[in-house]
C-alpha cells in the first residue's frame, strides 16, 4: 500500500540514530547483551530541584493549554539566560518555546524556506537537518570537512558553496556528531563572508553549549552584523538531562518569532505545561548546578579517547564539547573481518553491532562517510566493556 503514501514521506529518510537504537532494542529482545553507544542522551537523572519544580506545578494545578509561544515567565527566564550565558539581548516577543529543539528547528525551516531554496550544512551535521530541509522541499548542500581540519569549514569553502539560491546555513557548536567547537575568531571569519550575502539566514544550534571542556561556546548572534539574521536555538535536553521533557526554544528577530508561533499554532500549539514550569527552575539556576555532569563527561571523554587510541585503524581528534567521539574508520574500508566485507562506515557500524554487541552510528548519516559516532553518555563500566569488545572484533 506504500504507493498511496505522499511523495513527501517517501522522500524522507529514517533517522539513522533512531534506526540503530531500534536495531539494538531488537537484538536485546533476542537476549543479546547490547551496549548502546548510539543515542545522544545523558545517562544522568534530571536534577532534583527541577523535578521538585515539576511536582509543585502539578500540585498548583498547572493542567491547561499553554500559550502557543510559551508561558510569559518562561520567556522572561529564557531572556535572562541568554543575557547571562551568551551576552545576547532578546525580548520576550523574540522567544518561542517548542516541544523540543527539533521542533524549533523545523518551525524555522518551515517559515523561511521555499521549494528550491538551498540550505548549507557544514558537515558533519546532525542527521535531522537534511531531513527537515527535504520536508520543506529545499535542497541541502553539504560543505565537507574532515578529522584533519578538526571537522571545521573555512571561509573559502563557505564562499564557494554560496549560490543565488542559498537561503540558510545551519551552524551547530558544540557539534553533534563531532564535538567540535567553533571559536569566536573562527565564527567571525565566517561572518565576514556572510556579510556579503545579506539574504542568507543563520540558524545557530547551541543545544550542547554547557557541555564543553575548556573552550567556551560563542553564540553566532553575538556578531553585531549577524544578530538580525540569526536564529539561536537551544533547549534543556542535553545540559539538564531532560531529554524526555521536550522543551526547546529560540531567540530570533521578532518577525521570525511571530511566524514560528503561527506555524506551531497549527501543528502542536503550546508545549507541555508541567515541563515548562520545570524549565523555569532549570534556567533560573546557576550553571554551576550542572557542573557535576560536565565534569563526568570530561572524565569519560579522556577515558574513551585513551581506549579507542589502542585500536589500530581508528583515527581520532580531541572533541572540545558534547559527548561524542567521531573517529575516522576509513582504514577498515575494503577489508574483510571475520568473513564480512567492510565497504563503508555503515558496514562497520553494523558489524560492530552484530559481532561486538555495541551500538554506534554510521557517519554517512551525518555527511561524514569516513566516520562513525560513538556516544560516551554511558557509565564508565559500559564504555570500558564496549571498547574492549570493539577492539576484540576489529583486531
Amino acid at each position: 500500500m506504500s504507493q498511496h503514501l505522499s511523495d513527501r514521506i517517501q522522500s524522507l529518510p529514517v533517522s539513522a540514530t533512531l534506526a540503530m537504537a531500534a536495531k539494538a532494542r531488537e537484538l536485546k529482545e533476542q537476549g543479546k547483551d547490547i551496549i548502546g553507544l548510539s543515542l545522544g542522551e545523558p545517562d544522568f537523572n534530571t536534577p532534583e530541584f527541577i523535578k521538585d519544580a515539576a511536582i509543585k506545578a502539578i500540585q498548583d494545578n498547572y493542567n491547561s493549554y499553554t500559550p502557543v509561544d510559551g508561558y510569559g515567565e518562561l520567556k522572561e527566564a529564557i531572556c535572562n539566560k541568554f543575557k547571562r550565558d551568551n551576552n545576547l539581548e532578546y525580548k520576550p516577543n523574540q522567544i518561542v518555546v517548542s516541544t523540543g529543539a527539533k521542533q524549533s528547528i523545523a518551525n524555522i525551516a518551515q517559515v523561511l524556506l521555499n521549494p528550491g531554496d538551498e540550505v548549507l550544512l557544514p558537515a558533519p551535521y546532525w542527521v535531522s537537518y537534511s531531513a527537515i530541509a527535504t520536508l520543506c522541499e529545499a535542497t541541502f548542500v553539504e560543505i565537507p570537512s574532515s578529522i584533519d581540519t578538526d571537522f571545521k569549514i573555512t571561509p573559502e569553502q563557505l564562499e564557494a558553496a554560496i549560490t543565488p539560491k542559498t537561503k540558510m546555513i545551519f551552524f551547530n557548536s558544540p557539534n553533534n556528531p563531532s564535538g567540535t567547537i567553533y571559536t569566536e575568531k573562527e565564527y567571525k571569519a565566517l561572518a565576514v563572508v556572510l556579510e556579503k550575502h545579506p539574504n542568507i539566514f543563520i540558524l545557530s544550534d547551541e543545544i550542547y553549549e554547557h557541555i564543553n571542556y575548556g573552550t567556551k561556546n560563542f553564540s553566532f548572534a553575538r556578531i553585531p552584523s549577524m544578530y538580525d539574521r540569526t536564529i539561536t536555538v537551544n533547549g534543556v535536553a542535553k545540559a539538564f538531562a531532560m531529554t524526555g521533557w521536550r522543551i526547546g526554544y529560540i531567540g530570533a528577530p521578532e518577525w521570525i518569532a511571530k511566524a514560528c508561533t503561527k506555524m506551531q499554532g497549527q501543528i502542536t500549539s503550546g508545549a507541555n505545561c508541567i515541563a515548562q514550569r520545570a524549565t523555569i527552575a532549570a534556567l533560573d539556576a546557576p550553571v554551576s548546578e550542572i557542573n557535576y555532569m560536565v565534569k563526568e563527561f570530561h572524565k569519560r571523554r579522556d577515558m574513551i579517547l585513551k581506549l579507542l587510541g589502542e585500536i589500530e585503524g581508528f583515527k581520532l581528534n580531541v572533541p572540545k564539547g558534547a559527548f561524542y567521539v567521531f573517529p575516522d574508520v576509513s582504514a577498515f574500508f575494503g577489508k574483510t573481518l571475520n568473513g564480512t566485507k567492510i565497504n563503508n562506515a555503515s558496514d562497520l557500524a553494523l558489524y560492530i553491532l552484530e559481532e561486538a554487541n555495541v551500538a554506534t552510528v554510521t557517519g554517512e548519516a551525518f555527511g561524514a562517510p569516513n566516520c562513525i559516532r560513538i556516544s560516551y553518555a554511558a557509565s564508565e563500566e559500559n564504555i570500558r566493556t564496549a571498547v574492549t569488545r570493539i577492539k576484540d572484533v576489529l583486531n
